[in-house]
C-alpha cells in the first residue's frame, strides 16, 4: 500500500460553520450541478425492525405521491416489499447519482451508517429516529408526515459537519487508512489485559498508560462514546479534535481538546499485546504492538439536513432528559 491520505474532495465552502437552506444549496454552485431535473431521494432504513418498515411504507407513498422518485438498495429492497416506481439499484458510489437527499430511518447505528453513504455521493443525510438517542436524527416517528412536507418543499437548512481521517502506520509505512463522523478508538484486543500506549499530539509526546483504549473524536462524536468515556460535551459548530482516554491507569489521563489543525496520535507500545481499531464502531482493524494511528481533521465533511433552527442546548437536554427545573433566565425550559 502507497504512503497517501485519504483523496480530498472539493466541498461547499458556504457550509463552513453555518447552515445554508436547500433551495439555495439545490439551485447555486457545484452541488446543483450534479442534480438532474427529476427528484429523486434515496432511502436507508433498518429492516428488521417492524416500525422501521411502517414508517417506510408511510414515507414512500407520500414521497411518490408527490412526485419525488425513491432510491433504495438492491440488497434491502426485498425486505421492504415496496410499491412499483422504487428503484432498486446495486451497491457503489454510482447508487447515489442524481438523488438530492439521503433519508434513513433508524437508531444510532443505522444513522452512522446513512452518514457513510452521505459523505460518499456528497449529498445530505435527514435522520428519523426510531432507536434511543438518535443524536444524529432530525425526525421521529410521529413526525413522518411533516418529513415528507418538508422534503418535498426543500423547506430544510444544510450544515456541515466535521469528520476525521485515519492513517495507521507501521514501521513508518501507511498499512491503513479510514475516516470516522463521530470517533475514532483504539482498545485492547483482549478482554483480560490492559493495552499500553503512547498519546501524542503535533509529534510531540503527552502521555504514556495502560488503559481500556484511547477515543478521538470529533465535535459530533463528543455526545457518543467519548460523552460515555468521560469526555466534554463540544458544540457541533466548534471545530476541535477531543482525545479521551478509556479507563486509563494514570495520574494524568484527562481529557484533551486540541486545535483542528492537530494531529492526534495513539501509538501501541511495542511491549504489549494487540490493539483494536475501531472507526464510528463499524469498522475494524488489527492493530499490532509497534503500530501508530494518527487522526487529523477529515477532508471531507458529511452534510446533515436540519428541519429546525433550535439551539444545540436544547437538542442535548431533550435527548439526555436533563432536569432543568428552576431555570430562570430568557429561554424556555423544553
Amino acid at each position: 500500500m502507497t504512503d497517501r491520505l485519504p483523496d480530498e474532495r472539493p466541498h461547499d465552502e458556504r457550509l463552513l460553520g453555518a447552515r445554508v437552506p436547500a433551495e439555495r444549496l439545490h439551485a447555486e454552485g457545484p452541488y446543483a450541478e450534479r442534480l438532474p431535473g427529476d427528484r429523486t431521494v434515496f432511502l436507508l432504513a433498518h429492516t428488521g425492525r417492524e416500525a422501521a418498515l411502517q414508517s417506510v411504507e408511510c414515507l414512500v407513498e407520500g414521497l411518490l405521491k408527490e412526485g419525488v422518485k425513491i432510491r433504495v438498495l438492491a440488497a434491502e429492497a426485498p425486505d421492504m416489499g415496496f410499491p412499483e416506481g422504487v428503484e432498486a439499484v446495486p451497491t457503489g458510489p454510482a447508487a447515489g447519482e442524481g438523488c438530492e437527499l439521503i433519508l434513513v430511518l433508524g437508531g444510532d447505528g443505522t444513522l452512522l451508517r446513512g452518514a457513510e453513504l452521505a459523505r460518499e455521493f456528497g449529498v445530505p443525510m435527514l435522520g428519523v429516529n426510531l432507536g434511543r438517542v438518535g443524536f444524529l436524527a432530525e425526525a421521529e416517528r410521529d413526525d413522518l408526515q411533516k418529513v415528507v412536507a418538508r422534503v418535498v418543499a426543500r423547506d430544510y437548512e444544510v450544515e456541515e459537519r466535521m469528520t476525521i481521517d485515519v492513517v495507521v502506520r507501521e514501521d513508518g509505512h501507511v498499512v491503513h487508512t479510514d475516516w470516522a463522523l463521530n470517533e475514532a478508538s483504539v482498545e485492547k484486543a483482549s478482554r483480560e489485559r490492559m493495552i499500553e500506549v503512547v498519546t501524542g499530539v503535533d509529534g510531540r509526546p503527552v502521555s504514556s498508560f495502560g488503559c481500556d483504549g484511547v477515543v478521538c473524536a470529533t465535535p459530533t462524536g463528543s455526545t457518543a462514546y467519548a460523552f460515555s468515556a468521560g469526555g466534554p460535551v463540544v458544540w457541533p459548530e466548534v471545530e476541535a479534535l477531543l482525545m479521551v482516554p478509556i479507563s486509563a491507569h494514570a495520574l494524568f489521563a484527562r481529557p484533551l481538546v486540541t486545535s483542528p489543525h492537530s494531529v492526534l496520535e495513539v501509538q501501541v507500545q511495542p511491549r504489549t499485546s494487540n490493539g483494536v481499531l475501531w472507526c464510528d464502531g463499524r469498522r475494524t482493524f488489527e492493530l499490532p504492538p509497534g503500530a501508530r494511528v494518527e487522526v487529523r481533521k477529515g477532508h471531507n465533511p458529511v452534510l446533515l439536513a436540519r428541519l429546525h433552527r433550535a439551539p444545540f442546548s436544547k437538542r442535548l437536554v431533550h435527548k439526555f432528559q436533563l432536569p432543568v427545573t428552576g431555570w430562570r433566565g430568557t429561554g424556555d425550559e423544553a
